[in-house]
């Protein structure tokens, strides 16, 4: 769904504004607090399961590397994705409804490529059972904050927001519906926080082969396997 600026001039017929001039951010604000609490809570918890479960998968073996490659595309395609929605969003979540660019086939992208660089992040594990649980966690925090968005941006935008949720689904892309300008405004500050903040996926990998070492060394038991 939907920071000093850039300027890379905006041509975008399709944004609706919002007809307040001075918006009332504060029920999404309190929406993404809530947001991170659920998400640091979730992350603890998902790290249990990572310290008391090991992969099938030898450690050293083929099918192991392979999976976490694969882990380690998905996290770089978060990473991107991420940046190159902020591009479109550019701060104005609240002032207009965005509904070009990657927002044209799909209401939530940002948080897509978050389920993409969750999944990453779990089969770093070796483990596409805990990628998919990742991902799947991932989902469920955030279905329950879009959907107290989706309120919010029904009352700002009315029948226009209706339409767009009608026509384009909440997270599933539909690449026929898509559609952009050919000029962009972007605003730098927002793009590298954004970026930035999806490096964090990246801190996996030492994370969970400290914990593969633990587990070697006797430190830390794993009670169950997965594939």
């Amino acid at each position: 769904m939907s920071r000093p600026s850039s300027t890379c001039s905006i041509d975008d017929p399709i944004t609706i504004r919002s007809p307040d001039p001075a918006p009332d951010v504060a029920a999404l604000q309190a929406l993404q607090r809530r947001r991170k609490r659920v998400l640091r809570l979730g992350v603890l918890i998902l790290l249990m399961v990572v310290a008391g479960s090991q992969s099938l998968a030898h450690p050293e073996s083929q099918l192991h590397d392979m999976i976490e490659a694969v882990g380690l595309c998905a996290i770089g395609l978060c990473i991107f994705g991420r940046g190159w929605c902020s591009l479109y969003i550019g701060g104005r979540k609240t002032a207009e409804l965005v509904t070009t660019g990657p927002y044209s086939s799909c209401r939530n992208p940002l948080y897509v490529f978050s389920m993409i660089g969750a999944f990453g992040a779990g089969v770093q594990t070796g483990s596409v059972v805990i990628g998919l649980v990742f991902a799947v966690a991932c989902w469920w925090v955030f279905r329950g904050v879009v959907l107290r968005e989706e309120a919010v941006l029904a009352e700002r935008f009315g029948a226009a927001f209706t339409t767009y949720r009608n026509t384009v689904p909440r997270f599933r892309p539909t690449w026929f519906r898509w559609h952009a300008p050919e000029t962009l405004q972007c605003k730098q500050a927002l793009f590298l926080t954004t970026t930035r903040d999806a490096l964090w996926f990246l801190a996996a990998i030492p994370v969970f082969e400290g914990i593969k070492v633990m587990q070697d060394e006797g430190w830390l038991i794993p009670l169950i396997q997965l594939p």
